[in-house]
C-alpha cells in the first residue's frame, strides 16, 4: 500500500464530544504512522487551540490552522511556512459598525497574536474569558493584518450580518457561518480554504492527491473533502457535507468513528 497523507479535522472528527482524543484514536494514528503513513491536522482552530492536540499525537508533520490560512511546523522553523492575511482595515470597519449591525464580540488572530474587543465567557475557547490589557482589541493596536477574525453575533441577525459581510468585504474574505448553538461567523482570506492548505502540504511532502485521505464533519471541511483522493465524512457530519463524501464512517465521533474507519481501511490490526 502506498503511503497516505491522513488529514484530520479536529472538532467533531478527531475529537470526541468532550473535545478529547480517545486512547483508541491515539493508538490507531500511531499505528498508521508506524506503517509509513503521514498524519496531519487541518483545522479552523488557531494555533493556540490546537498545539496541545498536535503534541498529544506526537506529530512532526506541518499543521494547517485558520482553515488554510496558516501552514507551519509547531516548535520548529520551517522554511516553507506561510500565513495568508487580509486587510486590518476591515476590523476597523467592524468596530465602527458593531452596535449598528448586531456584532457582540470581535476576535482577530494570527499565528502568535490575539486581539479581542471584550472577553466572553462562552463554551467556545475562540473567545477567551480572560485576556491581558495588551490583547484588548482597539484600532490603535491593529499593527498587522489578521489571518482570521471570529465574530459572535446576535442570533436573530446572523444571516443578515453574513450577507452584509459578503456584500462589503467579499472580495477580501471568505465568510463562514458556524453550525451549533452559538451564532458565530468566521472570516478568512478570500480564496483560502482547507483544500488550499492540504494541497500545499501534499506538494511539499511529496504525496499525490489520490493518496490523500481527509476527514471532516462541517461546512468548512467541504473543499478539503472534495479535494482529497478519499474524502471521508463522519457519521455525525452535516447532511450537506455527507453529499460531498466519498465515504461516511459507520460510527460517529462519540464512538471512535475515525479510528474505527482507519483501522479497517488501512488494515492496522
Amino acid at each position: 500500500m502506498q503511503p497516505k497523507l491522513i488529514a484530520l479535522d479536529l472538532d467533531g472528527t478527531t475529537l470526541n464530544p468532550q473535545a478529547q482524543i480517545t486512547s483508541k484514536t491515539k493508538i490507531i494514528l500511531k499505528k498508521a504512522q508506524a506503517a509509513g503513513h503521514l498524519v496531519t491536522i487541518v483545522t479552523g482552530r488557531p494555533y493556540r487551540l490546537s498545539a496541545n492536540y498536535y503534541d498529544e499525537l506526537k506529530l512532526t508533520t506541518p499543521m494547517i490552522n485558520f482553515n488554510g490560512a496558516l501552514g507551519h511546523i509547531p516548535h520548529f522553523h520551517w522554511k516553507k511556512e506561510y500565513q495568508k492575511t487580509f486587510p486590518r482595515e476591515i476590523i476597523s470597519e467592524l468596530l465602527d459598525q458593531k452596535q449598528k449591525i448586531g456584532i457582540k464580540v470581535i476576535a482577530a488572530e494570527a499565528k502568535e497574536s490575539l486581539l479581542i474587543d471584550q472577553p466572553q465567557n462562552l463554551k467556545s475557547d475562540f473567545f477567551p474569558a480572560q485576556v491581558s490589557e495588551r490583547q484588548i482589541l482597539k484600532k490603535s493596536r491593529l499593527k498587522s493584518d489578521p489571518a482570521a477574525v471570529t465574530l459572535l453575533v446576535e442570533k436573530a441577525q446572523e444571516t443578515k450580518i453574513a450577507h452584509w459581510l459578503k456584500a462589503n468585504f467579499g472580495s477580501y474574505v471568505n465568510v463562514g457561518v458556524w453550525g451549533g448553538e452559538s451564532p458565530i461567523i468566521e472570516l478568512e482570506p478570500h480564496g483560502i480554504d482547507k483544500a488550499f492548505g492540504l494541497a500545499y502540504l501534499a506538494k511539499n511532502l511529496g504525496i499525490s492527491r489520490q493518496n490523500i485521505i481527509a476527514f471532516g464533519d462541517e461546512h468548512n471541511d467541504r473543499e478539503m473533502i472534495e479535494y482529497a483522493g478519499l474524502g471521508v465524512v463522519m457519521q455525525n457530519g452535516t447532511s450537506a457535507l455527507k453529499k460531498a463524501a466519498d465515504e461516511i464512517t459507520p460510527l460517529d465521533n462519540a464512538h471512535d468513528g475515525l479510528a474505527d474507519y482507519l483501522q479497517e481501511k488501512l488494515q492496522l490490526g
